[in-house]
């Protein structure tokens, strides 16, 4: 996993994109979470629900009717998609965290349990596989957290509607992404039910681990010879671990990621912003990798490292379940991460 996936494709264009181009694009407008133009929505998706028009960051999505043929993109929409009742006919690939079909197990596990087929999987990096997306022949394509640009917007929403992040790219919290897919598909009655059941499964675990409420974190990433990133607030993992109740170290909290990057990237040297936090998480792609960072004498100074709150990743697949933190990954995730967290917390003096 990379810090984020790159927001660029490369400018080659496949046959089916070229086509695309012969038509104009769509016009940009100000970010908001939804805009719908559409009576009543009913929560079975019936026809009054459309058509819906939904405002973000690259353009419109008009929608004409439910949607029957979904292609997700970016992380966590096809999760959402699933507990709202549609499975995706496409899905971005997992090269990173996926099984060998690059699908990821907890939403294997529920196609599987409905007897549906399995989604193709869609090459998004380091180019987008249009003739993919155009051989699914989607009726939507929904991308509320992703790297979706403009040009690729643009190409796209010629042949399908496509719902793209209403924000920053990278930036749409979950519950902004399943209000935007749930009013996509039609269900918005739904998304509010999903909303409150990702909160109940939050809620019960800080019930169940009141030790961890208030401590101190932060989210980092050192697996670069001399690098220090910190995840901000707002990225989906560190989001995470405040909805159990831990809390941004002030330090941490008061750094800011550069316009267009996902990440504060600080340096080792200035290791002492994490003098203060009580919890230091981080991934790594590999033991070696791990190791490599470790064995760093700025990184051992990190007082958390020292005393051994400290949460390394290295298990792939809760690494992302985390990281896209849906109603559907978090009750997968919660069995192996609590104990990492409570076992990090428990060093803490």
């Amino acid at each position: 996993m990379s810090l984020r996936p790159s927001r660029r494709w490369a400018a080659a264009l496949t046959a089916s994109a070229a086509l695309l181009l012969a038509a104009c694009s769509s016009p940009a407008a100000e970010p908001t979470a939804s805009d719908a133009a559409s009576p009543a929505a009913s929560e079975s998706g019936e026809p009054a629900a459309f058509p819906v028009t939904i405002t973000h960051a690259l353009g419109e999505a008009v929608i004409e009717a439910k949607p029957e043929r979904v292609v997700t993109l970016g992380w966590g929409a096809d999760d959402i998609a699933l507990e709202l009742g549609t499975v995706p006919v496409g899905v971005e690939e997992d090269t990173w965290s996926g099984d060998a079909d690059k699908l990821r197990p907890w939403s294997r596990a529920v196609i599987e349990e409905q007897g549906a087929e399995l989604p193709t999987t869609i090459q998004m990096y380091p180019e987008l596989d249009v003739d993919a997306i155009v051989a699914l022949e989607p009726d939507l394509v929904l991308a509320p957290q992703s790297g979706l640009d403009q040009a690729m917007f643009d190409q796209l929403t010629q042949i399908v509607p496509v719902v793209a992040h209403p924000g920053e790219a990278w930036g749409t919290a979950v519950e902004d992404q399943i209000r935007l897919a749930a009013q996509a598909l039609g269900v918005p009655d739904k998304g509010e039910e999903l909303i409150a059941k990702r909160e109940a499964t939050l809620e019960q675990a800080r019930t169940d681990h009141p030790e961890i409420v208030g401590k101190t974190f932060a989210y980092i990433y050192a697996g670069e010879p001399g690098s220090l990133y910190v995840y901000p607030p707002n990225d989906s993992r560190v989001a995470l671990l405040t909805s159990l109740g831990l809390e941004v170290a002030p330090e941490v909290a008061a750094l800011k990621a550069p316009e267009g990057e996902f990440v504060a990237s600080i340096g080792l040297e200035n290791v002492d912003v994490l003098d203060d936090v009580d919890v230091l998480f981080t991934w790594f792609n590999s033991e070696e990798e791990q190791k490599a960072t470790e064995e760093q004498e700025l990184f051992q100074r990190i007082p958390a490292f020292q005393r051994g709150s400290y949460a390394p990743m290295l298990d792939r697949q809760i690494g992302m379940a985390v990281s896209v933190a849906t109603p559907l990954s978090i009750p997968w995730a919660l069995d192996k991460y609590l104990p990492l967290i409570v076992d990090a917390v428990a060093k803490v003096s």
